[in-house]
């Protein structure tokens, strides 16, 4: 885990975008913004290169997967790992379908955050090396 990475937090309750910044200062990231929309979201990434985001599923006018899509299909944007929280239980076929790098379920601790975190970060990882290998193979 790189703490030194930018993490942008998005999600419509101001109560859950503080305790994420708790729980990712917690954790070690210093460099956290938060938004409280979709069309917040995509204006802070024009702006900054954000290594992760943290979006809410549920928030009206963007949804998180509608977030994650817009991200996706925007090349000028950032390509930040980006995990969707949800109050609704297992969400991960959903979550994989709409681009997203991975989900959490809320409740959760610092210590499950951190996880999916590191989690999401490795399989990034991973699949870069194995694109550059393959690359080398073709060459």
């Amino acid at each position: 885990m790189n703490a030194s990475h930018s993490v942008l937090v998005v999600d419509d309750s101001h109560a859950m975008t503080t305790i994420l910044r708790r729980l990712l200062r917690e954790i070690g990231y210093a460099d956290v913004d938060a938004v409280h929309d979709g069309a917040a979201a995509l204006e802070s990434l024009r702006r900054k290169p954000y290594a992760l985001m943290i979006s809410d599923w549920e928030m009206p006018a963007m949804t998180g997967p509608q977030l994650v899509k817009a991200i996706r299909e925007n090349p000028d944007l950032a390509d930040p790992r980006m995990i969707l929280i949800t109050a609704h239980g297992l969400r991960e076929d959903e979550a994989w379908l709409a681009g997203a790098d991975g989900y959490l379920s809320k409740p959760f601790t610092a210590a499950m955050l951190r996880e999916k975190i590191e989690e999401v970060f490795s399989a990034f990882s991973d699949q870069a090396k194995a694109a550059s290998w393959m690359a080398a193979q073709r060459a």
